[in-house]
């Protein structure tokens, strides 16, 4: 008995002693020599790659002390996440292409925008993306490592990728959840490392470091650009049109490594088959590096191709060739998995050695790529030409706000937009001259264009990883409509003109103030005037009023601001400092008595209060909707949004708050006489 129990005791010393640390060097072929002028990024760290997840800041310095070593690197800085953090664009290539970058750039663009081959000693552009979602964090940290052989390998094959390629690196994506999920998994990780699943590690804590600074899955952004990451990629994209972008993620612990093609029957129908069967020469490179490290792999399922909004679609129906990465997950630093232990050295692993395939295929097959891109060119135009229909029209909205931010989305993809030439009338519908718009087909985003205007609910096989079609005008609740080649043919080109609303003229005697609700800004008005004390009324229904500049109806929800409730001297000149900031027209009402509806002083019409708002948070809470909810709040209404976690509410007093939000999410462990005092709280 005593001999088993040394046994055993033999092997849990065994398991439980901490794994050396791997070399920096150790990532790469011994082989490989590397220029001593760089650092390796331990040497900046504090620590080799895989041993702690590097913080952000960490990374950007790595990447400055790369860029200040070596010649073969630029960097910029391309814009700022929420929190502030650097967004890095990583350049490498030789020394040559380095010094004549933007011209190469700009060349470049030249080509793809008229479909010209190009010549054989022109670099290809290779765009590498790690980590848009935080926790997803083997690629951000893969990325020091991309970023040292670059700069520092000797030898025939990197000075041939160098001379050959132009690299555009984004190390971190997702600079503020990556900064997250950092923080989560070094504060649990300890001299002796745990595998078991269950351990506090392995289950991060609400909001996970998926999501960025407001919860967002910034892999969903790629079409609406909410969010600074997301538009300072796609401006970058825009200007670069690279040949081979690569997106790097994870998955489930228990899972191998993943890449595209995905599920065939799930492609996006506007992507072409010579996409599928170049991303399928490239994966023979993958599996060959795979296969040299006895490394288990899949292909071909569980991953769909759809939704554009995704890194790995979104350049595929621009002449790109996006893949798709997946790589199980240590979650911390080390997981005990299906398939044996994992370190986080082994996941940071993986993505370094498809990263260098990604390099030798693109290199091998560098003039098959610049074919395809070129030929891509001139597929898009003669397939426009052949559709059935020259583009769509679109009715704008009367929220200058709304158009605004639709028109906004649609030039920082590259798509033109024409203000209608004429009265076209679609149906039953009269699109206006001037102020209506029309997207034409005939451009060099047809397939994305296509593609935002889906109506599809069909498909040859209906499921999907998420999203299927998705509409960008009946996202924005636009009625729009298909416009046949003929009539097309008609309009004519133009600039459009964003609108501004044309402000009726102030009064510092009027009876009272009233705006509309439909204008998208109206809530930021309103919580303006309430932050600063003034009193509102809210009109019931549509009501008919008397201006200086004549007569005008405001729908129901509109709000009135009389002078009667607003005795501080400086009241108008708060609503009129208001109105100059929002993009919603003030109306100086001249009488109480309306023309229509109820009057302004009617007992119908409630007298508003400053909301003071609550959203429950916590673990069962969607951090999606929640992220939404504030995102919305903070930033479109500038209205204070207090978190409640869920384990809290039970102490927290209700009347205390105007409003309490529960978003999608579970909420069962909300006890029975909580929900009694919530009941209680509607009541009153």
């Amino acid at each position: 008995m005593k001999k088993q129990l040394l046994i055993i005791f033999s092997l849990f010393v065994c398991f439980a002693s901490p794994l050396m640390a791997m070399t920096d060097k150790a990532y790469f072929s011994p082989q490989t020599e590397f220029d001593p002028e760089v650092p390796v990024p331990a040497e900046v760290l504090g620590y080799p790659v895989g041993s702690w997840h590097v913080r952000h800041d960490q990374l950007v310095s790595y990447m400055y002390a790369v860029a200040a070593s070596s010649d073969r690197v630029s960097i910029e800085k391309i814009g700022e996440s929420h929190e502030q953090r650097p967004l890095l664009l990583v350049t490498f290539s030789s020394p040559e292409n380095i010094a004549k970058r933007q011209q190469i750039q700009r060349d470049h663009l030249q080509r793809v925008k008229q479909g010209a081959k190009a010549a054989a000693d022109d670099p290809l552009v290779l765009w590498m993306g790690y980590s848009v979602h935080g926790n997803e964090s083997s690629g951000a940290n893969a990325s020091l490592l991309i970023a040292y052989y670059l700069a520092a390998a000797q030898g025939e094959e990197v000075e041939a990728l160098l001379d050959n390629a132009v690299i555009v690196m984004e190390p971190a994506i997702n600079p503020d959840g990556l900064s997250r999920f950092a923080q989560w998994a070094n504060m649990h990780k300890g001299n002796t490392l745990v595998g078991d699943p269950n351990h506090r590690d392995h289950n991060e804590g609400w909001p996970s470091g998926r999501t960025n600074h407001y919860w967002f899955d910034l892999n969903r952004d790629w079409l609406l650009l909410t969010h600074p990451e997301s538009r300072a990629r796609i401006a970058q994209f825009q200007q670069w049109r690279p040949h081979i972008l690569t997106d790097f993620h994870e998955m489930g612990s228990h899972s191998t490594y993943f890449f595209q093609p995905g599920i065939p029957e799930r492609k996006n129908p506007w992507i072409n088959n010579q996409n599928v069967d170049m991303t399928n020469v490239l994966g023979q490179f993958h599996a060959e590096a795979l296969d040299n490290q006895n490394e288990l792999y899949f292909t071909q399922e569980a991953f769909d191709d759809f939704y554009l909004g995704k890194g790995s679609s979104y350049p595929d129906v621009q002449g790109t060739i996006g893949i798709l990465f997946e790589q199980a997950s240590s979650r911390g630093h080390l997981v005990d998995s299906i398939n044996g232990p994992m370190t986080f050295a082994d996941t940071i692993q993986n993505q370094v050695t498809i990263s260098l395939s990604t390099f030798r295929g693109a290199i091998a097959n560098k003039a098959a790529l610049q074919t395809y891109q070129a030929d891509f060119v001139s597929r898009t135009k003669e397939l426009a030409e052949k559709a059935d229909i020259g583009g769509y029209v679109i009715k704008a909205s009367r929220d200058p706000k709304k158009n605004q931010e639709f028109l906004a989305i649609l030039a920082q993809h590259g798509i033109d937009v024409w203000p209608l030439s004429r009265d076209t009338e679609v149906g039953n519908l009269v699109y206006r001259k001037n102020s209506d718009w029309f997207v034409p087909l005939q451009q060099a985003q047809y397939p994305l264009i296509r593609s935002l205007f889906s109506t599809q609910t069909s498909f040859e096989k209906n499921v999907f990883y998420d999203v299927s079609s998705w509409n960008i005008a009946m996202a924005f609740n636009l009625q729009y409509s298909e416009l046949s080649a003929r009539a097309a043919r008609k309009l004519d080109k133009a600039e459009v003109a964003l609108d501004t609303v044309q402000q009726p003229a102030w009064s510092e005697v009027a009876y009272a103030y009233g705006f509309d609700w439909a204008y998208g800004e109206a809530p930021a008005l309103l919580q303006a005037l309430l932050a600063k004390g003034v009193k509102v009324k809210l009109v019931d229904g549509q009501v008919k009023i008397t201006s200086g500049a004549g007569q005008h109806t405001l729908s129901a929800g509109s709000v009135i601001v009389p002078a009667g409730l607003n005795q501080p001297a400086d009241w108008r000149q708060t609503v009129k400092q208001a109105r100059d900031k929002f993009n919603v027209p003030v109306h100086g009402i001249t009488t109480g008595l309306t023309l229509a509806g109820n009057d302004l002083g009617s007992r119908s019409m409630p007298v508003l209060s400053a909301p003071k708002v609550m959203m429950l948070t916590g673990p069962g809470v969607s951090q999606y909707e929640a992220g939404e909810t504030w995102h919305y709040l903070d930033n479109y209404v500038g209205l204070p949004l207090s978190f409640i976690d869920k384990s809290r509410f039970g102490r927290i007093n209700l009347n205390d708050y105007t409003h309490i939000l529960l978003v999608d999410g579970s909420y069962r462990d909300i006890s029975d006489n909580q929900v009694k005092r919530l009941k209680q709280w509607v009541r009153d």
